[in-house]
């Protein structure tokens, strides 16, 4: 009898100070102490709050964490580099997920956000946290270098987003200002008409 009378006196409470509109079933009632929900409730958010931060450290998606450029070179000549890509690039087998039949022009602006990866499919560049943009990293900036003529391939034939794109020609820009990374100076054509003496300009 006790219960339907705390109960009703729920139901009027509620209906009082306008927080419900329609009669509340009895059995939606909870006759549990509130202190105990409430030291239940800060329970579960101390435990939810402890697995997000392990999850955020532990999580392969996470890329707070800085690789230095060191780590990155002997990770490129590591038998686990090798097991992983071989002796391919590392753009090689990527393939971009698109809607249609035809992919976009430019590829995403960025893989990661707020320092974690905020795609399923994340370009060659941002799936792999020890690949390292740096000018000191020739090992990875040559792949991205054709060995014919030089040229540096597009982000069309390597998938890797817009932000990378932009890090990676910063790198291979500062190692050839550097002398790290060789390459052909394009051909200059002059007008040696320009250097010719004045006399021989009138004769001809």
């Amino acid at each position: 009898m006790s219960f339907v009378l705390i109960g009703l006196q729920t139901t009027a409470r509620s209906l009082r100070a306008g927080l419900l509109n329609r009669t509340v079933p009895c059995r939606s009632i909870f006759l549990s102490s509130p202190f105990r929900d409430i030291e239940e409730a800060k329970n579960d958010n101390t435990l939810d709050a402890k697995r997000d931060t392990d999850q955020g450290i532990t999580s392969s998606r996470d890329r707070s964490r800085v690789i230095p450029v060191e780590t990155s070179i002997r990770y490129l000549a590591s038998d686990a580099y090798k097991q992983t890509y071989g002796d391919d690039p590392i753009w090689k087998l990527y393939r971009r997920n698109h809607k249609g039949l035809h992919p976009p022009k430019k590829t995403r602006k960025t893989c990661i956000r707020a320092n974690v990866v905020t795609t399923g499919n994340p370009c060659p560049l941002c799936r792999d946290e020890y690949l390292v943009l740096d000018y000191r990293n020739t090992g990875l900036l040559n792949q991205f270098i054709s060995p014919h003529n030089g040229a540096i391939f597009s982000y069309t034939k390597t998938g890797i987003c817009q932000k990378k794109y932009k890090q990676l020609l910063i790198a291979i820009y500062r190692a050839k200002d550097r002398g790290i990374i060789t390459f052909d100076l394009p051909f200059r054509e002059y007008n040696y008409s320009e250097w010719k003496p004045k006399e021989l300009q009138a004769e001809n």
